[in-house]
């Protein structure tokens, strides 16, 4: 049997425009996957410049100035060079304990992503869940922490684990009423910045890494890369934290001015690409604005001691969280 050349030309052409079709599949299916990883990326490299620039402006210092400009590519070079340090082990610890870790740090704040909305009907994944998934996965955190300390083989490891552990523990059911709860706007908003603040560790309540008194917590023994994705973690948890605060309490990606100075419109209202660009830059900019008060939070206030920090989660903010929600009871059942 002849084939004319031009048919085989034909069947070759099409074979390759399929091959190529299915790599073009394959990228499409990669670009949902590293786009919310590459965002989150840019992100963090922006909290951290932010946070060493804040810094040194309210210490009346020059701060980053020589790595890129103003500094911007400090955090770059810093995660590179942890990426290259030995990665050194404990003699005597739990190794599978001890490794295990930064990955449940990390992948656990990254699930957290997943549902919060960065703008109408732009979510990652739409449960039913929502924001009890973010309080699911933080009631993980215990077992890690405890998991660091005791795998380091290291007084000052499991010391730091057991202050994390009890403290996350402490802060984490206030957090809950503040979700449950509807009523006294306000005082919820209160309870919540502060529970989520102790949650991500920052001063003052950094007793879990106390650097004059347990070197550096539960993360004594890390090194490397595993140290840098405790790093990570860190920053990850303060910004998922910001987020829900934006989604929760100050009106997510609606732009929240007064009558006085816009007239009054919701993102809902504008459609399309454009209307999608506006509602993720209003939620990021409320969540940055966030940031910046907890970033200068550390360096207002002076760290708090291990009793004081428990007393404030369980005889001050569990009371009043408690209290609101048994007062939101009230007014479903008298409404009915």
């Amino acid at each position: 049997m002849i084939i004319d050349m031009t048919e085989l030309q034909a069947i070759n052409s099409f074979s390759r425009l399929e091959s190529l079709k299915g790599v073009y599949d394959h990228i499409w299916l990669l670009v949902p996957i590293f786009t919310p990883v590459l965002g989150i990326t840019i992100g963090i490299l922006v909290i951290v410049w932010l946070e060493r620039k804040i810094s040194a402006g309210v210490q009346q210092r020059i701060g980053l100035e020589y790595a890129g400009p103003l500094g911007i590519l400090q955090a770059l070079a810093d995660g590179t060079k942890l990426l290259f340090k030995e990665d050194l082990l404990p003699s005597r610890g739990d190794i599978f304990l001890f490794s295990l870790r930064p990955s449940i740090a990390v992948i656990s704040i990254l699930l957290s992503y997943s549902v919060i909305p960065f703008g109408y009907r732009l979510v990652l994944a739409d449960l039913s869940l929502g924001v009890f998934l973010w309080i699911s996965i933080a009631s993980i955190a215990p077992i890690g922490l405890l998991m660091s300390g005791y795998g380091s083989n290291n007084k000052y490891s499991f010391l730091g684990g057991l202050r994390a552990a009890a403290q996350s523990i402490s802060y984490e059911i206030p957090l809950t009423p503040c979700v449950l709860s509807i009523s006294l706007r306000a005082i919820r908003f209160a309870v919540f910045v502060i529970s989520s603040l102790a949650e991500c560790e920052r001063l003052p309540f950094d007793l879990p890494e106390a650097e004059e008194e347990l070197v550096a917590g539960s993360q004594t023994e890390y090194s490397g890369i595993k140290f840098g994705l405790f790093y990570v973690a860190s920053y990850l948890n303060l910004l998922v934290s910001s987020l829900f605060v934006t989604v929760l309490y100050l009106g997510g990606w609606n732009l929240s001015l007064p009558y006085i100075f816009l007239p009054h419109f919701e993102i809902n209202e504008v459609g399309g690409v454009f209307g999608m660009k506006i509602g993720i830059f209003i939620t990021l900019a409320k969540a940055y604005l966030f940031l910046f008060i907890s970033i200068t939070t550390r360096w207002t206030l002076p760290r708090m001691r291990m009793d004081q920090l428990l007393n404030l989660g369980w005889k001050f903010l569990l009371p009043i969280s408690l209290g609101n929600l048994l007062l939101t009871t009230s007014f479903q059942l008298f409404s009915l």
